[in-house]
């Protein structure tokens, strides 16, 4: 190998970091769907056009802060059957569609799930750690698996409850009621 062949590798291998860097940037949804092998399709002639409903199927319903995850939001809306609107209003009414955010009592990401570890490790419950099964800090500030299983359980708890504000109440903070539920379905029919 030649001294010229010799450099040309380092420059390489930086170029594709830079690359990969950069794409984090411009569609980190898109990226992060990729990696973790969601589905994440858009018709990049509508896109390219500047119509914000090729983007999203409820563009004008929801603050700029939760367009970037629309693609994903109906991804789970479709795989787990619950309605799209229903987890935009729950993600805008968690984080505001701030991926990294993490509440005072520990939850984690867009749809706010409470970890295994961090402060939600010392909530107790009558069988030991309530949130021993749940995953850790890490892997739900990754937004496609944060999306994946706050949508996971939302369904889990429609269909456990049979009613969506029983649901959603669930979902929610444990002690504020049906204040929380009446919120979130506020948000999601328009009001």
């Amino acid at each position: 190998m030649t001294s010229t062949q010799k450099a040309i590798i380092p420059g390489i291998i930086i170029g594709i970091l830079i690359l990969i860097l950069l794409s984090q940037l411009v569609n980190p949804p898109l990226v992060a769907a990729a990696a973790a092998g969601v589905n994440y399709q858009s018709n990049q002639s509508e896109e390219s056009s500047g119509n914000p409903s090729a983007q999203c199927a409820f563009f004008n319903r929801y603050p700029d802060k939760i367009l970037p995850w629309c693609t994903l939001i109906e991804t789970f809306a479709v795989k787990y059957g619950v309605d799209a609107l229903l987890i935009a209003a729950v993600m805008l009414q968690e984080s505001g569609g701030q991926p990294e955010v993490m509440s005072s009592s520990g939850a984690v990401g867009l749809m706010q799930v409470m970890p295994s570890d961090g402060v939600s490790a010392s909530f107790q419950c009558i069988n030991g750690p309530c949130f021993a099964s749940r995953p850790t800090i890490i892997e739900l500030k990754d937004p496609v698996f944060n999306i994946d299983y706050g949508v996971r359980m939302l369904a889990g708890l429609i269909e456990r409850y049979g009613d969506v504000r029983e649901a959603i109440k669930s979902y929610g903070p444990y002690d504020v009621g049906y204040i929380y539920a009446d919120k979130v379905l506020a948000i999601r029919n328009g009001l």
